[in-house]
């Protein structure tokens, strides 16, 4: 069973990591959430802590570059196949972590990826 985990994930139906969650779940996409206030959307609940997430397969990035420095390792220790640098989150320094640690980094949109059958 492949897993995405949407990072940076928000309660805010405006936000578009609050898409990106009901949009995977409308395309039958086993989804885990992480962000800085508990909830749930689309029936998907929304964690703060890092520990409950196993067998992530794909990790869609809603952080800033700033805000993910004090994650870079949390990810890595998630060991994702994939990671999704979504628009505004792009970021050279933690790519190039990521392509040493042999894991797939792609600079795209996850809603445009789902939208275009290419996710």
């Amino acid at each position: 069973m492949l897993m995405t985990l949407v990072f940076g994930a928000s309660l805010n139906p405006s936000r578009y990591s609050n898409l990106a969650i009901r949009r995977l779940v409308e395309n039958n996409i086993d989804t885990m959430a992480f962000g800085a206030r508990e909830g749930n959307v689309s029936e998907v609940q929304i964690k703060t802590k890092l520990d409950d997430f196993p067998n992530v397969d794909t990790i869609t990035l809603y952080l800033n570059p700033l805000r993910q420095k004090e994650y870079y390792q949390d990810i890595l220790d998630l060991k994702p196949k994939r990671v999704i640098f979504n628009p505004g989150t792009e970021n050279p320094e933690f790519v190039r972590i990521l392509e040493d640690a042999g894991i797939m980094v792609e600079n795209s949109c996850t809603l445009v990826l789902l939208a275009t059958g290419q996710y």
